[in-house]
């Protein structure tokens, strides 16, 4: 049967409405898959948009070739967002527009995204728990990890007193290229330009461990990776400081490699849940290290 629409590379004008699909999607996605106990789903704000679509114009300007959209006379059927970096694929965004399951959208943008991956050694895909793009996943090659999700507020109390860890900056760069390295095989590059603007950073460099981490604006990892253990542990620690004490936080993204997260969690009795998956090819899952679901 031959498709009713076509599937080109995505450019920058095509970004808001990218946004305003995925969004759909990922609300849609949400209420099909809520559970009690969790909050209501919603939509992004504004702000949390503005901040997709920086993220999203900043990949289509340094992997054009990584970012497509499907698209006939109603507009934007669904799109991907992947990006290269070192020897490493990653999979950044992919969604299709809500009920147009079955006319082969979805394949044909992960198959367009897969190829701007040829050559390189490793993949990293942090994957939601739909169905039909988890089962993508796994055709293509890639070995799902369950992760889970750290949630509650955070007492006063239970927080330790962490020294050595200091702000952090574009100078920093270097350093965390080299903790990248070290623990997830690829560094983030030229990432950090957007990750920088948009996330506090924290940086431990001491002669027994050095990593960072980018701190969500509620307090929270969005993004964290360190040489080791106590390093990671110490770096958490200052994240959920940064939360408000009658505020829920959340540390998602933790694999089963990553138990020092859930013992941080724990202790200051954080709820946990299962949440998704951490699909990787060719490499083991990154420890110590809490991954971004969009920079991953």
């Amino acid at each position: 049967m031959t498709a009713d629409y076509f599937v080109r590379p995505m450019t920058p004008t095509d970004v808001p409405e990218v946004e305003r699909l995925t969004d759909a999607a990922f609300f849609d996605l949400d209420v099909r898959t809520h559970r009690a106990g969790w909050p209501a789903p919603e939509h992004r704000s504004e702000a949390r948009a503005a901040e997709w679509r920086a993220r999203v114009r900043h990949l289509v300007q340094h992997d054009p070739r990584g970012c497509w959209v499907a698209e006939d006379d109603s507009g934007v059927l669904g799109a991907t967002v992947s990006m290269r970096r070192d020897t490493t694929w990653l999979l950044a965004a992919y969604a299709v527009r809500p009920g147009l399951q079955g006319r082969g959208v979805g394949r044909q943008l992960l198959d367009a995204a897969l190829a701007y991956g040829d050559g390189c050694l490793h993949g990293m895909i942090a994957a939601s728990e739909d169905p039909p793009a988890v089962r993508r996943y796994r055709l293509a090659g890639f070995t799902l990890h369950p992760t889970m999700l750290l949630r509650g507020p955070v007492a006063r109390a239970d927080l330790p007193v962490v020294e050595r860890v200091r702000e952090g900056s574009a100078g920093d760069v270097p350093l965390m290229d080299s903790v990248d390295r070290q623990v997830r095989g690829a560094a983030h590059g030229v990432d950090h330009e957007v990750l920088t603007r948009a996330y506090r950073l924290v940086v431990v460099d001491r002669p027994t461990g050095s990593g960072y981490a980018y701190v969500a604006a509620r307090g929270g990892p969005y993004l964290l990776a360190a040489t080791n253990r106590r390093t990671a542990t110490d770096l958490l620690w200052e994240a959920l400081a940064a939360s408000s004490p009658d505020e829920p936080v959340e540390v998602p993204h933790v694999s089963a490699a990553n138990e020092w997260a859930l013992d941080v969690g724990l202790a200051c009795r954080m709820q946990l849940w299962t949440s998704g998956y951490l699909a990787l090819r060719g490499l083991k899952p990154p420890a110590p290290y809490l991954h971004s679901g969009h920079f991953l």
